[in-house]
């Protein structure tokens, strides 16, 4: 296929290259060609062929400062010749092709096979009269029309296997589109500041075009290709395509290439659009990776693995596991991304064991069925086998088979891992509505085992619209913006082109919305409340930037986190250089040797004075919670001219004009919020990068410091102080000092943002290990968001980058939708749980009473078709039902629930057990007892064909019922009295309930022969009625039971206790990698990863299976590998010879991650060359299962433990 593509693709290209492309003056192949050059190369063959940058425009028909026209026709043209911003997506499976899927399932493919036996059988007439002889066989089956319906169990089988399979091939398909509506939300989110005819707009990234002018500034990720036409201090992250770590500097005249997929590390500037979708970088990335198939994509995913480890060695903390970056690297591309979340693992291993159970329920009762018919015909009645009798007695066999496959289908809770995905899918799209945009699922439900958040300060917290309230100016505090008149007209003058010019030029004031709104504010929002100031000021920005427009600058320093500050150098007419400054005042004060005085004349301005100023000046300001910015200018010669690169040089000597304090009021509905998460036993921390008084008085604002609590407030220097040891490198037992009290972190860099989660995460202080939250804007928040456990990033001021790295996207940048997330979370994890208390109950019942009926009595009171419905009831509607209960404010009263705790807790376990107990004692009282309570003829020891009874239809009926009134008291698991509460508001909940009855008397009244079942009169029903609403009252029975007297129970609800560790632990140490992610950033390391290491490492694995494992393929097989570590028969000796391939590194590492209560039996050791060669078992506990490798021997040695 690959080829044909592509030479299709260039046949295509040919042709357009005879008349260049619809009128402009490049083709495709041109631009391609000119963008994979690189650097200087690429300058001189711009100059060359097209006479430089305005050559090139030219022949795209766009202008360098007012972009496109922006007429549909020519966008169109250009759609149709350079093509469009997006990257075809792989095809979603179809209806059918779900549908085949659900077919696979192992159970529903034993019921298809039996029903068809059943039904071949059926139509299958002993020859001869002679079938009196057989025994019980036939008697009974008088009526010559019951013998012929035979067939419709068998038919009705089938049919239920289909109703079955086509409900979960509906509910893969509706969540499959959820999840393609999401990722289309995702990429509109995206937008990007293109100029067209003149004016800047915002584009979504999808509708970006060859020879568009766009926009590019510090955090974005680019949209396209392109070429730069001018830029300020432009430096970018190109390791997305070269693996490079280094920023790469990008100047006009230098190196002007910029490709897609890259990030925009610091600077600014403007770039002319050059290739787009397919044909950017990353586009023909991905169509070569599209025509390289599946084998390319396996490799792949491993080498993104290494790509994510490598990015995470980038930065300079030392981590606490230590070892080589590249052993690292090694372990995380051998473990492929994970797709199950925490939950979701937790699941899938219960229903694997309940299954299991149920599979040797089903197995024990076909045998004893077969057994006693045997038996009792053979043995006891001494029959014949007849030859005319052999399809009577298959026709038994196949009976007893179908009995024993409907109980391991009742018994497998195929529900549960629907449940989790219907209940996050259904989250997902409810939190939309939250503000909450979910990138990864898992993250929704990690949210509500949060314990604590650190959050950002400015936009989080606070409305991020500053505004200027105070200034010092001209030698005067004024506790209010001053009057225009009342400023020296100088300094005034000097303060209104500071600020204006000496700001990003895409940041503006605009006229509101609405009218008697507040202005609107674009851009970077502390320039923002600057600007705000000169027109409080009754001067106008615009005209003094339309004097001097962007391209007339002569120098800019942009803002980074490592200046903290931004300069602006303009070169007057004199010739003579004249320098604007801006950031924070202790900064910038701290450079300042002059300040302007009451008449503008610059007088000087000692440390003596300085110290004065911040007592004076600036604490007071910080104190109301202000932050404090200090504007200075600096004038320079024209000969010699300054090296501007000497940046030290450059930012001294400065004259300050005036210390400004903006304001960002907080958030209204934030105290609030954070009371709540502090009920909810969620820590809040601000890190901020704020000075620390005005972090402080915001913090004491928002209510996370009370006045006389103990709690730390520290900078960040102090932080670093206090965790770091005299060599400067992090100890944990540093920071297990420090952060339990922290509240602020003030003056913070990224980096400590990165050290405290990572601190708070590995922290073993507490019993629980702590599920950290962290909401992040700016790109060096990238770390730290893919560090925490669930990132947030701000949708509204948030850079691309930090949005990559996040899990959910604020899109209203707001602290209090992070508390929904938390009440989402934690009714994700409820939802589970009422569900899986229904369904263990019905389970655990259905199974006992299919055994025990079919053991006594031969038959189970349950027929198959009727333990279909009662599978689908529960499995399918119970899921949908329980899975959507909307969340309620009592979430945010308890403490969040452990990592590490129970699926099933003892209040659910009291509840199942009590519940069955209930249930069965009414079936069994029915079952032995129904025919004189009703006075009705006895269903038990019925012949083969016989008509349903009327007293396992009550059997059933009742059953039933039973489960529909059970289904109500699932509602809630704590133990609440009130099981009705707020039940009309889920109307799901209502009509699933509602509906489900409804069949149940169709079924019950018309279902006859197919579902056994024979209609009730009015008593009967109300009598099935009323044992059904029995079990309400007796939910309130168990609920007065209290937990404490149940001991025993304690055991109980640690049912999937021992395996989960290993599941948790691996989460932590991947990098979570999305499909988005994992679609944009595909193979572009293929180029630079050799796939030597993976082959290698697919190598080893086999070469371990093979000789080293034999038979332990499955993980299931927990007990054969610990016989292999404890008997000395394994020896490791015998297969050394087939792993040339390990090194003694790999294999120490593997052991070390070995469970720490792992003791070898010492003796066998000896004679390991192995072990000699480097696998100490000395192990160390602190990364006690580390992260084993799920579904690898090592993991199911670590659960079999």
């Amino acid at each position: 296929m690959g080829d044909l593509t592509n030479s299709d693709f260039y046949t295509k290209n040919q042709r357009n290259d005879s008349n260049h492309e619809g009128g402009f003056g490049c083709s495709i192949m041109e631009l391609r060609s000119i963008m994979e050059l690189r650097g200087p190369e690429a300058v001189v063959k711009i100059q060359d062929d097209y006479g430089g940058i305005e050559g090139l425009c030219q022949r795209l028909q766009t202008s360098p400062t007012e972009g496109l026209a922006g007429d549909a026709t020519d966008l169109d043209k250009r759609k149709e010749v350079f093509g469009q911003n997006l990257i075809p997506p792989k095809k979603p499976k179809t209806f059918l092709q779900l549908v085949w899927e659900a077919l696979q399932d192992v159970t529903l493919i034993i019921l298809e096979i039996a029903a068809m036996i059943s039904l071949g059988l059926s139509f299958y007439q002993p020859p001869g009269e002679g079938s009196e002889s057989c025994g019980t066989a036939n008697a009974g089956a008088e009526d010559e029309g019951e013998a012929e319906a035979g067939w419709i169990e068998g038919a009705a089988i089938l049919l239920s296997v289909a109703c079955v399979v086509l409900v979960t091939a509906f509910n893969d398909w509706s969540k499959e589109k959820q999840f393609r509506g999401l990722q289309s939300r995702i990429e509109q989110e995206q937008k990007f500041q293109v100029v067209r005819g003149g004016q800047v707009i915002q584009l979504p990234v999808a509708d970006i075009l060859v020879g568009d002018i766009a926009q590019i500034k510090y955090g974005d990720l680019l949209p396209a290709d392109g070429i730069l036409i001018q830029g300020n201090d432009l430096k970018i992250d190109e390791s997305s395509l070269t693996g490079e770590s280094d920023h790469v500097r990008k100047s006009a005249d230098k190196d002007p290439m910029l490709l897609s997929g890259t990030h925009v590390m610091e600077g600014s500037g403007r770039m002319l659009v050059t290739a787009v979708g397919v044909n950017s970088q990353t586009g023909i990335i991905f169509t070569l990776l599209g025509a390289g198939g599946e084998e390319e994509e396996k490799k792949e995913k491993k080498v993104k693995k290494q790509d994510g480890a490598a990015a995470m060695e980038m930065q300079p903390l030392k981590s606490a596991e230590g070892g080589e970056p590249d052993e690292k690297e090694k372990k995380k591309a051998s473990v492929s991304k994970k797709e199950k979340s925490v939950l979701q693992g937790k699941l899938t291993k219960l229903a694997v064991q309940i299954g299991k159970a149920g599979l040797v329920m089903s197995a024990i009762t076909v045998i004893i069925l077969v057994l006693f018919f045997a038996i009792d015909n053979f043995v006891l009645q001494k029959k014949q086998w007849l030859p005319e009798c052999t399809p009577v007695y298959i026709q038994y066999f196949v009976k007893f088979f179908i009995i024993g496959v409907t109980v391991l289908v009742v018994a497998v809770p195929e529900g549960l891992p629907l449940a989790v995905t219907i209940s996050l899918a259904y989250s997902v799209k409810k939190m939309m509505k939250d503000n909450n945009l979910v990138r990864h699922l898992d993250a929704c439900e990690t949210m509500g085992n949060a314990t604590a958040i650190c959050s950002d300060k400015t936009g989080t917290l606070t409305t991020n619209r500053m505004t200027a309230v105070q200034c010092y100016l001209a030698d005067v505090h004024y506790k209010v913006i001053p009057d225009p008149s009342s400023i020296p007209p100088k300094t005034l003058d000097t303060l209104v082109n500071a600020i204006s010019l000496n700001s990003a030029y895409t940041t503006k004031i605009l006229p509101p919305d609405k009218e008697g709104g507040l202005p609107k504010q674009v851009g970077n929002k502390t320039e923002c409340g600057l600007l705000g100031l000169v027109r409080d000021l009754k001067r106008d920005y615009q005209t003094v930037r339309n004097q001097i427009p962007e391209e007339k600058l002569y120098k800019v320093y942009t803002f980074n986190s490592s200046r903290k500050s931004m300069s602006t150098i303009i070169k007057l007419p004199d010739g003579s250089f004249k320098m604007y400054s801006k950031g924070a005042s202790e900064i910038i004060l701290k450079k300042c040797t002059r300040i302007m005085n009451e008449v503008s004349e610059p007088r000087i301005f000692k440390p003596r004075d300085r110290d004065e100023m911040v007592k004076k000046v600036i604490e007071p300001m910080a104190c109301d919670g202000l932050r404090t910015i200090c504007v200075a200018y600096r004038d320079f010669p024209a000969d010699p001219e300054p090296n501007w690169e000497d940046e030290n040089n450059i930012l001294t000597d400065l004259t300050a004009i005036c210390v400004v304090g903006i304001e960002d009021p907080v958030r209204p509905e934030v105290p609030d919020a954070i009371r709540k998460c502090q009920r909810a036993g969620i820590t809040v921390r601000m890190v901020t990068g704020d000075n620390i008084n005005t972090a402080r008085a915001i913090a004491i604002k928002c209510g996370i410091i009370q006045p006389g609590e103990d709690f730390l407030c520290i900078d960040g220097k102090e932080f670093n102080r206090r965790i770091r040891n005299e060599k400067g490198e992090v100890e944990q037992e540093r920071i297990d000092k420090v952060w339990p009290k922290l509240r602020v972190l003030a003056r913070s860099s990224p980096t400590d943002k990165h050290t405290l989660v990572k601190g708070i995460i590995d922290s073993t202080l507490v019993a629980q290990r702590q599920v950290v939250a962290v909401t992040g804007d700016g790109t060096n928040d990238g770390p730290a968001l893919k560090k925490a456990d669930v990132g947030f990033a701000m949708g509204i001021a948030g850079t691309d980058v930090a949005k990559e790295a996040s899990d959910i996207i604020l899109t209203d940048d707001n602290f209090s939708s992070i508390v929904k997330a938390v009440m989402w979370g934690r009714n994700v994890y409820d939802s589970i749980s009422k569900f899986l208390q229904f369904q263990l109950t019905v389970n655990v019942v259905a199974v006992i009473v299919a055994f025990t009926g079919a053991c006594i009595t031969q038959d189970s009171p349950l027929k198959a078709v009727q333990m279909l419905w009662v599978n689908l009831i529960m499995d399918t509607f119970a899921s949908l039902a329980l899975a959507t209960e909307p969340p309620t404010e009592s979430l945010l009263m308890r403490k969040p629930y452990g990592r590490n705790k129970p699926l099933i807790s003892s209040t659910m376990t009291k509840n199942i057990l009590g519940h069955g107990i209930y249930q069965l004692t009414i079936i069994f009282t029915l079952l032995f007892a129904g025919e004189q309570i009703f006075d009705i003829d006895s269903g038990r020891n019925a012949p083969l064909h016989s008509p349903p009874s009327e007293h396992y239809t009550i059997i059933f009926n009742t059953f039933v019922m039973m489960q529909l009134f059970n289904e109500i008291n699932a509602r809630k698991i704590h133990g609440e009295r009130n099981v009705f509460d707020g039940i009309f508001r889920n109307p799901i909940f209502c009509s699933i309930v509602l509906g489900t009855f409804a069949i149940q008397i169709v079924i019950v009244q018309f279902g006859g022969k197919p579902f056994s079942c024979s209609p009730l009169d009015l008593e009967k029903w109300m009598w099935c009625v009323f044992l059904g609403l029995g079990e309400l009252v007796w939910g309130q029975v168990i609920s007065t039971i209290p937990n404490s007297k149940l001991r025993f129970l304690k055991g109980a609800g640690q049912l999937t206790h021992k395996d989960e560790m290993p599941e948790e632990e691996l989460n932590e140490d991947q990098e979570e990698i999305d499909h988005a992610e994992r679609e944009l950033r595909r193979g572009q390391i293929l180029w630079f990863r050799g796939l030597n290491r993976i082959q290698t490492q697919i190598r080893v694995v086999n070469a371990f299976r093979s000789s080293l494992y034999e038979g332990l393929e499955k993980p299931e097989s927990r007990t054969s590998i610990h016989n292999f570590m404890t008997h000395p028969e394994f020896r490791i000796e015998d297969s050394t010879p087939h792993i040339p391939l390990i090194d003694d590194i790999d294999i120490d590492d593997e052991a070390a991650r070995k469970n720490s209560n792992l003791s070898l039996p010492s003796s066998p050791n000896k004679n390991n060359n192995a072990i000699d060669s480097g696998i100490h078992l000395t192990i160390n506990t602190s990364k006690s299962a580390a992260s084993s490798i799920h579904g690898s021997p090592l993991h199911s040695l670590e659960t079999s433990l």
